[in-house]
């Protein structure tokens, strides 16, 4: 089987040859990985099973302070000490100014300059057209999370005109997405935290869940499937998830979620995608123990397809290098 077929296997609950998979890396791991194998190239003979388009234009990020990297909403995020994302700076939007805010341009050609080319020459990867900070996170970097949480709580108002606003901008970009030949939307969005959802249960399903299903449909009434990427213990709503129309969720972290116990009762019904644990494996097991924990994955999440391995988040820089070219062996020499 192609890459591309064992992930549509997947996809429909069937068992592929072996399991999809998919590693991505931060910034210093990537350096790591590159000075251990003596290969800067190294990445890209890895095998991945999806290929990701960005809907940020490629010229989306600038750096206007000594790092301090602006993205194309006006965020600005210091990167002194995070090198992948970083931390927010600066506050763009209030309940006084929120209806003179201007939100970029979905129409934007240099978003959507890659994407002939990619789509066509697919080959055998499986293309996900990828728009982080979707909902949720796109709310707080620009008005601030203890103002988002303060507003869900006490300024309904402002909290549904924020949203709605970030909404109207993603259903655009989501039909800008899937004129081309992609064969999935990846949202991101983290909701969860290692205890449990930010803004609970019930704050959730009153504010996001309403807005993601007319996102997720939108999606899926043009023939693609939905993945969503949001980390923590939000296992809580994954009832509503596949409600909504949720094909695939990541990053399936097993220190918050039991993997196995998920699998058994959502598996039917839901995808999984990472599961391979970053906060205690890769940075302190055992290159042996990094390999029975990758192979009980697959034999047991992977059965009957539904599962796609991955490091639960990006390979994280304090990963030991030996444990992680451990999980590589182990995906590749299924």
């Amino acid at each position: 089987m192609t890459n591309r077929e064992r992930v549509l296997a997947s996809l429909h609950h069937e068992q592929p040859d072996k399991t999809p998979y998919c590693i991505g890396f931060t910034h210093v791991a990537h350096a790591k990985m590159a000075a251990y194998y003596g290969d800067p190239g190294f990445a890209a003979k890895l095998g991945n099973c999806f290929a990701f388009l960005s809907c940020t234009p490629a010229d989306g990020w600038r750096e206007v302070k000594p790092e301090v990297m602006q993205d194309h909403f006006g965020v600005q995020w210091d990167r002194s000490v995070d090198k992948d994302i970083g931390v927010v700076v600066n506050q763009l939007v209030t309940p006084e100014n929120l209806d003179a805010y201007a939100f970029p341009d979905p129409d934007n050609p240099r978003i959507w300059g890659p994407f002939p080319e990619a789509t066509a020459n697919k080959g055998d990867q499986f293309i996900v057209a990828d728009l982080g900070f979707s909902l949720f996170e796109r709310a707080w970097t620009l008005a601030g999370m203890p103002n988002v949480f303060m507003a869900m709580a006490s300024n309904r108002d402002f909290a549904n005109r924020l949203l709605d606003r970030i909404l109207e901008y993603n259903l655009r970009v989501i039909e800008k997405a899937c004129a081309y030949d992609v064969d999935a939307m990846q949202f991101g969005d983290d909701w969860g935290m290692q205890t449990g959802v930010l803004m609970g249960p019930d704050l959730w399903r009153e504010y996001i869940s309403p807005r993601v299903r007319q996102m997720y449909r939108a999606v899926k009434a043009r023939g693609k499937y939905v993945f969503i990427h949001s980390c923590g213990k939000v296992d809580a709503l994954f009832a509503d998830l596949i409600e909504n129309g949720l094909d695939t969720f990541n990053p399936f972290q097993p220190e918050v979620i039991d993997v196995f116990e998920t699998k058994r009762s959502f598996g039917d019904r839901l995808c999984f995608y990472g599961g391979i644990s970053t906060q205690r494996t890769l940075p302190y097991a055992t290159p042996d123990a990094t390999r029975e924990e990758v192979k009980r994955l697959i034999d047991v999440v992977g059965k009957d397809g539904g599962y796609f391995a991955a490091p639960a988040h990006a390979t994280p820089a304090d990963g030991k290098p030996e444990n992680i070219a451990a999980m590589i062996d182990a995906l590749q020499n299924q």
